[in-house]
């Protein structure tokens, strides 16, 4: 993973016009956000729309970055922005299309017969424990910072992830996958 001080460098330079730093940023963090957006969406086409949307968000808003904070609190903050947003149009969207039907519950722990589909698993969380997972596990943040990006307090995030870590725990355990220990706190 990369430092927040590799990370805050990079955004200063890039916020003074530096093209190298700007693509070092895009190349480092995407990989991260995108399986951020893939947790949310079962559509790679999703994810990919998202990502793109966000760089061009931060590209559009990088001089309101403040240099010395955590570069990831501020980056995941937007990113969530455009993920609440674009599930709100499409939301719209869905609903204006699908008036008279009613949307179909996508039952995640039921394919795949020999193997353990972890997206599914990890769909099937509320969005809020879905996300603080990613931030937490993929992305790699601490409760601090997942805290800013989210607009919480520490404790509203270890409760999220407590909860999100139960629900997962009681899906392996049906699965039979037998009973999963309470490791990998924090």
């Amino acid at each position: 993973m990369h430092s927040d001080a590799d990370l805050q460098m990079l955004m200063a330079r890039y916020q003074a016009g530096d093209p190298a730093a700007a693509a070092a940023l895009v190349n480092q963090l995407s990989p991260a956000l995108h399986r951020f957006f893939m947790m949310q969406y079962v559509s790679r086409r999703h994810a990919d729309d998202l990502l793109q949307e966000t760089w061009l968000r931060i590209h559009e808003i990088r001089h309101t970055y403040r240099p010395g904070e955590p570069v990831l609190p501020w980056l995941y903050a937007i990113a969530r922005h455009i993920r609440v947003d674009h599930y709100r149009k499409t939301t719209r969207v869905e609903t204006r299309e699908r008036q008279v039907e009613q949307l179909p519950e996508v039952s995640a722990s039921r394919q795949g017969s020999a193997g353990m589909d972890l997206d599914a698993l990890l769909r099937s969380l509320p969005e809020g424990q879905r996300e603080v997972i990613a931030m937490l596990k993929i992305s790699d943040m601490s409760l601090e910072e997942v805290a800013r990006a989210t607009q919480s307090s520490v404790g509203s995030v270890k409760q999220k992830a407590h909860r999100a870590y139960e629900k997962l725990r009681e899906q392996l355990t049906r699965m039979g996958f037998g009973h999963i220990g309470a490791g990998g706190r924090g």
